[in-house]
């Protein structure tokens, strides 16, 4: 009666094929089970790969629920990282080329160069054709029901294509059971080999040893290896299902070719309307911010092995002379890489410069680095990290040539202003501490001295460079997000950005000083900080200036007022769309700032010799757990509510379509389970808290 299109005309669930007694996901094989609106059929895909091969793997069950149904396959490839210049084809293979195929196969392949796909099903394809988008592809050919032409091959033109397979009809009742595979290689004959390789190990035994069953290594034994995990599971609100499913989502952000390159997401935020054209790398990509949260978390659920592949892997993205393009000062993070360390971006965050040695302190303290490897990644690492972090100087890489004067930042952690920020000087800070420590014990006094010196400096000027006495919110007295200069009260304006215009530095507040109380630089109960949180949990403010928002009882916060990092209130939209930023965009609700704040009601509660943490699970445990979808991933931001819901008719609360999982949202979800379980903030640094005054356990 019409064509039904799969996600437009449907409504779908997730589920993990893989859990224990009690629900807890133990592999990332899911199921997506597919209902057509109009209760007409189901389609059920069960999807893992093969740990053994190039081969992706989709087990399929098609059910007619209501009148005759023809399915068809649809796979709009994207090769190298792009959605054109792709060619195609869809023709018999021979024997020769699938020894293990018992009759002449029909294959989809797509190919960008080099990179070739190929999928092979379990039975012959029916119906099968390539076309270009929008002009012979086969959704744009069933418009009328029917395809009315099959194209074998793209010829020697390339483009954005679709490639299209017919299966059998199935009537009201009955179902069929397909499976697909899809290899992946240097060649369409590598690729066809991939696929074929994978259906003859048979797909029962491929999915057991990706999920570790019996004799097979695979993600059962990692989750069973996290000693922590039951532990901080206890501490959720349900049933640890999220906590489990955290640990495999972190576990996937390690790249697979290059140990310990832990990215920010596996997911392009607003990847419908990103412009394909050219290669896009997303979050795909590490941010030494981003990495330091996810190798964190990883060590508080008990992985001693990851943390410390990623500690290592360090080195190829920090700044040296024989960086290439390199003409300027060396020690300190670039700001975003690929996973083989080729340089993306380039701006100077202090943040990220001290996250690593950060993480070298903790590992040595938890006896995962002996003293002998963190004297060598003193002189290799830290001590080029730590020097930039006291002397700074002027960078000479790409387009940037700006003079660093810590602790002044060229880019804070939302990569946007310049000056002086609380939650990137709090990670100045504690760097510096620690590095003052790893100094003493490498063998070197002076440096250690030195940068003391300088994290002394910098915690004594903390107030006076970014706390206004004379603000425009409520008594005035509280943390600015940043300031340009070292005078928080002079009302100037920090830049513009994401389509928002610039606003006095007094106007903007974010969770930033937060930080000060993680790490240790703040006591939970320090004047500026108690001063700061009326203003910070303000909801009564306009919602251009407005961060806090309470989604069912739940707090939820956005990354500061003003943001413009969001959908469109006018229009909808993405996003920008276009390529071009739009003065209705706005910044929406991060999940992980529930987390944050958790973490500082933990601190405060432990500050004030109290031992009671239900609440704190209750409202932020429970409330971040809010934040997950039916997949149980978190997401980068999710609905305020406020002006349009766009296309998605999204619900408060919900995931927007930022980017899915957000690797920092679910670490921070880790981490707050893990600080409740111990009673104790798991960032926080004892030599920080012991110097500048707060609390430790």
């Amino acid at each position: 009666t019409g064509l039904s299109v799969e996600g437009t005309d449907t409504t779908h669930r997730t589920e993990y094929l893989h859990v224990d007694a009690a629900g807890h996901p133990l592999s990332p094989a899911y199921r997506v089970i597919t209902t057509d609106r109009q209760g007409r059929y189901e389609i059920e895909k069960r999807i893992f790969t093969d740990p053994d091969g190039q081969a992706l793997v989709i087990r399929t069950i098609i059910r007619a629920l209501r009148g005759e149904i023809t399915p068809y396959l649809l796979l709009e490839p994207h090769m190298a990282n792009t959605g054109v210049g792709d060619s195609g084809s869809a023709r018999y293979v021979s024997a020769g080329e699938m020894p293990n195929a018992s009759d002449r196969r029909g294959v989809l392949q797509a190919s960008e160069g080099d990179v070739h796909l190929a999928l092979v099903a379990d039975v012959p394809l029916l119906n099968r054709s390539v076309g270009f988008i929008g002009v012979s592809d086969g959704l744009t050919d069933l418009a009328d029901g029917a395809l009315d032409h099959r194209y074998l091959t793209t010829g020697d033109a390339t483009g954005n294509i679709m490639l299209t397979a017919g299966l059998r009809p199935l009537r009201a009742g009955g179902q069929e059971s397909r499976d697909f595979v899809i290899g992946f290689g240097n060649s369409a004959a590598t690729a066809i080999g991939a696929a074929d390789a994978t259906f003859a190990a048979g797909l029962d035994e491929v999915l057991a040893r990706f999920n570790g069953v019996g004799d097979h290594v695979g993600w059962e034994d990692y989750i069973a290896s996290l000693d922590q995990l039951p532990r901080l599971a206890e501490q959720s609100t349900d049933g640890g299902r999220l906590a489990y499913a955290s640990a495999l989502m972190l576990k996937v952000q390690e790249d697979r070719t290059h140990a310990g390159a832990l990215i920010a997401s596996l997911s392009n935020p607003w990847g419908d309307t990103v412009d394909a054209t050219n290669p896009s790398t997303g979050y795909k990509a590490v941010w030494p911010r981003d990495f330091y949260q996810v190798a964190m978390a990883l060590l508080a659920l008990g992985d001693t092995e990851t943390p410390v592949a990623a500690f290592n892997y360090l080195p190829q993205v920090q700044v040296r002379a024989d960086t290439p393009g390199n003409t300027g000062v060396t020690g300190w993070f670039l700001q975003k890489t690929h996973v083989d360390g080729e340089i993306e971006w380039v701006g100077v965050q202090l943040d990220q410069t001290a996250m690593p040695i950060m993480l070298g302190w903790k590992l040595w303290k938890a006896g995962l680095v002996s003293d002998a490897e963190i004297t060598t990644m003193y002189g290799g690492m830290i001590k080029p990290a730590a020097d930039f972090l006291v002397d700074g100087g002027q960078v000479g890489l790409l387009w940037n040539d700006r003079t660093i004067t810590p602790p002044w930042t060229q880019q804070e952690r939302w990569e946007e202003q310049e000056g002086y920020s609380p939650s990137t000087i709090a990670a100045v800070i504690t760097g510096l501490t620690v590095a003052a420590d790893i100094a003493r014990a490498a063998g070197d006094p002076a440096s250690a001295a030195r940068y003391q010196a300088a994290a002394d400096d910098y915690a004594s000027k903390v107030e006076a460079r970014m706390f206004t006495t004379n603000g425009e919110w409520g008594d005035g007295r509280y943390f600015v997000r940043i300031t340009r200069n070292e005078n928080p009260n002079d009302k100037a304006p920090i830049g513009e950005n994401n389509g928002q215009p610039a606003h006095a530095e007094d106007r903007i507040i974010d969770g930033g000083f937060l930080e000060l109380v993680r790490y240790g630089v703040r006591a939970p109960d320090a004047p500026s900080v108690t001063d700061t949180l009326p203003e910070y949990d303000d909801q009564t403010r306009e919602d251009r200036f407005r961060v806090r928002y309470d989604v069912n009882g739940v707090p939820g916060f956005r990354r500061y007022g003003n943001d413009g990092y969001g959908e469109q209130t006018d229009t909808g939209e993405n996003y920008g769309v276009g390529g071009q930023m739009h003065a209705g965009q706005r910044g929406r609700l991060w999940p992980f700032f529930t987390g944050e704040r958790g973490h500082y009601e933990l601190a405060a509660l432990l500050a004030r010799g109290e031992g009671d943490v239900s609440a704190i699970r209750q409202i932020y445990v429970r409330g971040m757990e809010s934040f997950a979808n039916a997949g149980l991933l978190l997401p980068e931001q999710a609905w305020d509510g406020v002006g349009d819901d766009t296309a998605h008719d999204y619900r408060i609360g919900q995931g927007t379509n930022s980017a899915t999982p957000l690797a920092w949202t679910h670490a921070e979800y880790v981490k707050l389970l893990r600080s409740l379980a111990d009673r104790a903030v798991w960032d926080t640094y004892a030599p920080v808290a012991q110097r500048f005054g707060a609390p430790v356990d």
